[in-house]
């Protein structure tokens, strides 16, 4: 891409002090053009640079900047990545994507594989389709971290469940990592089994070997949708299976912890509310290093309403309020909005446990519930507040997975509904109404 378009500048940046404008185009960094966002990274860390600028008019400007090693630009590009995006060319057994009905967003399709996005969103990547020469630019520019879905560290069944030629190679690459200041996020996604049980045990002892480069491990159970035609016949974990994974993994962190003084493995909070056992104690989630995955995010957000609660003296609040949850965080939602309510007598919360009918019932996050399954399970038994977690919509857009947007479902409920950050301490600020 020889030039990238701006879209914004950040208020009180070097840009806006420099007069860059929207729609103007960056051309170069010290006459390097620029090839992708990793490589731009790189360059605008410096703490002298030249900048070339194409101006909408057409004129070329050109910086000299002096600045500190951490501050940005403050430039804000049309295209993040600078480049197109590297899909996925794994065919994995257990992929949510090919379990999507049709018919959806376009953008729910695309499956990415790529090691920017690692790097700028958290995704996950399973570095088949990575180059040698990719793997040394992330080391050079120090690329860090980075997410990786490792599934196993078999070779045969990693060629197996990826469906892909170049799955084996997985502990090469890591090797290449070991001496350097890259830090790596590992995910496995349990599929009973295949990669589960002795299988299990051996990936993640494999990865700990690798510590401190790889510095923790998650395991995850697969998701299984409605839409499994054609694809192979595999299955979700029972209850018995999620304790047997919670033994395992709980035997494995203790022995961690006494050799390294880090549990380094954690399975996400799925394992222990399909397993009806405890959650860990918040502590024991250590850095929460692999909080995407759902690992510690039941306790992240009890321990957030209890701080906030702690701030807030006590008083009576008349107000009525839903809450609409997935399946899986029922209870616990049950359990918070008691407690608030508890402590601001008035406050009156219902809780309504939406049921994945659209991707199935096996299915029960809330950040796959959709505007149908709502409008469904909800018309004509809601009050006039009505709170969502955001996590429901697309993000920076009030869309949902079906592509009904919020104000299409307010429309055919005939109410207004918020949707609200995931966050403990915003939570109670909205419901008391702060």
């Amino acid at each position: 891409m020889d030039k990238n378009l701006i879209i914004d500048i950040v208020k009180g940046s070097i840009a806006e002090e420099l007069e860059i404008e929207k729609g103007d185009f960056l051309i170069s960094i010290d006459g390097i053009k620029i090839n992708d966002c990793i490589e731009y990274r790189f360059l605008e860390t410096a703490e002298q640079l030249e900048l070339e600028i194409e101006k909408k008019t057409g004129e070329t400007w050109i910086f000299e900047i002096d600045k500190e090693m951490d501050e940005t630009l403050g430039i804000i590009y049309e295209n993040a990545l600078m480049d197109e995006v590297k899909t996925c060319r794994n065919k994995c057994i257990f992929c949510f994507i090919d379990q999507l009905p049709k018919n959806m967003r376009k953008s729910l399709y695309l499956k990415d594989d790529d090691s920017r996005l690692s790097f700028l969103m958290g995704n996950y990547l399973t570095l088949t389709n990575m180059s040698d020469h990719e793997i040394d630019k992330i080391i050079e520019y120090g690329i860090s971290p980075i997410k990786v879905s490792v599934h196993t560290t078999n070779p045969a069944l990693r060629r197996l469940m990826l469906n892909n030629k170049n799955a084996d190679k997985l502990m090469k690459t890591f090797e290449k990592f070991r001496d350097t200041r890259i830090e790596i996020d590992c995910q496995i996604v349990l599929v009973p089994e295949y990669n589960d049980k002795s299988e299990l045990s051996k990936t993640v002892l494999d990865l700990f070997n690798l510590f401190p480069v790889i510095r923790s491990a998650a395991v995850v159970p697969v998701g299984i949708t409605r839409h499994r035609q054609g694809l192979p016949g595999i299955r979700g974990l029972t209850k018995v299976e999620c304790r047997e994974s919670i033994r395992l993994i709980n035997e494995m962190q203790i022995r961690f912890l006494e050799e390294k003084g880090t549990r380094f493995v954690y399975l996400s909070d799925e394992f222990y509310i399909k397993g009806d056992l405890e959650l860990p104690d918040y502590m024991e989630y250590e850095d929460f290093h692999v909080l995407d995955n759902g690992v510690g995010m039941v306790r992240v957000f009890e321990r957030e309403v209890d701080e906030e609660l702690r701030k807030i003296k006590k008083k009576r609040i008349e107000k009525r309020l839903t809450v609409l949850t997935g399946s899986l965080a029922y209870d616990f939602m049950c359990e918070i909005t008691a407690k608030i309510c508890d402590y601001f007598k008035g406050i009156s919360i219902e809780v309504i446990e939406i049921k994945n009918d659209f991707f199935g019932r096996d299915v029960n996050v809330s950040g796959l519930i959709t505007a149908t399954d709502i409008i469904n399970q909800t018309k004509d038994r809601l009050g006039s507040n009505v709170l969502i977690p955001d996590n429901m919509l697309k993000k920076d857009e009030n869309v949902f997975l079906d592509d009904i947007t919020l104000i299409d479902l307010e429309k055919s409920l005939g109410i207004s509904v918020k949707p609200i950050e995931v966050n403990g301490h915003k939570f109670v600020r909205e419901i008391i109404g702060e």
